[in-house]
């Protein structure tokens, strides 16, 4: 599986930027699955439905199915988070993952940059950052800049560095 990961600060634009990307990869005929991180606790769970209940009485794993999709919950119960790779290997094989955040990590990026946040950018001091998508110039950079809403333009971009 190719892998291209969106960072950035918060309110950059990532999650918006992520989704017209799927929107336009699908549209390319490409399989896309997406990969996110949470800084903070999340639930994908309804409180007192089955599935809560499962989880809240301890279960290491809730998976849960329909006619319309499965999903499954698993506990790290004070265990570290599992690293990106092994994130990675749980995913159904398809051609392109996308990741939002995991700055860190050492997969390919673009940094998706909006002026008004004051944010500095990540790009100068990381070399996995192979463009910057800004709603501003940025005339100092030594890589790409491509326009922020240029969606056809990252997605070209990305596709040229995993030879899609």
């Amino acid at each position: 599986m190719k892998v291209f990961g969106v960072t950035g600060w918060k309110n950059s634009g990532k999650t918006g930027l992520m989704e017209r990307l799927v929107a336009e990869f699908v549209s390319r005929g490409l399989t896309v699955s997406t990969l996110k991180h949470a800084h903070h606790s999340f639930d994908v769970d309804h409180p007192g439905k089955d599935s809560d209940r499962h989880r809240v009485a301890g279960a290491h794993q809730v998976l849960l199915s329909s006619s319309n999709r499965w999903a499954l919950m698993t506990e790290l119960r004070g265990a570290d988070e599992p690293p990106l790779a092994e994130l990675l290997a749980k995913l159904s094989p398809v051609d392109l993952v996308l990741v939002e955040g995991y700055k860190r990590d050492r997969h390919p990026k673009i940094e998706a940059h909006r002026g008004e946040t004051g944010q500095p950018l990540i790009a100068p001091g990381d070399p996995t950052i192979r463009a910057v998508a800004s709603d501003e110039e940025l005339p100092d950079l030594d890589i790409p800049v491509i326009d922020l809403d240029d969606t056809t333009g990252i997605a070209n971009f990305i596709a040229g560095q995993l030879e899609l």
